[in-house]
């Protein structure tokens, strides 16, 4: 068998266990996993490992989609001083965009800003 058709294969089982983790996800209120499974011959351990080997793979899907994050520098006239209520002083950088206005600084999260970012690349 070719590693192609592993693969496809791996793929199409994948989509079959995801499918079931759904139906499992959306049983009927009071009914426990252990009963779902038994309903649908399957055991609560392979229930789970399915649901982990699906997990991981749309963990490996999602990472190879995003970008590689790159580092910019900005000189720092360009970084903006904002007085917090502390007294305490705050650098950042505001960035506009199609009308959006973001406020990053040093503790603003990357995953965070790159999902507001690809927001506002969609937005019209």
């Amino acid at each position: 068998m070719s590693s192609e058709t592993t693969m496809v294969a791996e793929q199409c089982r994948l989509r079959e266990w995801a499918a079931q983790i759904r139906d499992c996800q959306s049983r009927p209120a009071g009914m426990s996993v252990v009963e779902w499974c038994a309903c649908h011959g399957i055991t609560k351990a392979n229930y789970y490992y399915r649901l982990r080997r699906v997990r991981k793979a749309c963990l490996e899907a999602i990472q190879e989609e995003m970008p590689v994050q790159q580092m910019v520098p900005v000189r720092s006239e360009l970084l903006q001083h904002q007085e917090q209520e502390d007294g305490n002083l705050q650098t950042g950088l505001d960035i506009s965009i199609k009308g959006f206005s973001i406020h990053v600084t040093g503790s603003t999260s990357m995953p965070l800003l790159s999902e507001v970012l690809k927001v506002v690349q969609h937005a019209e």
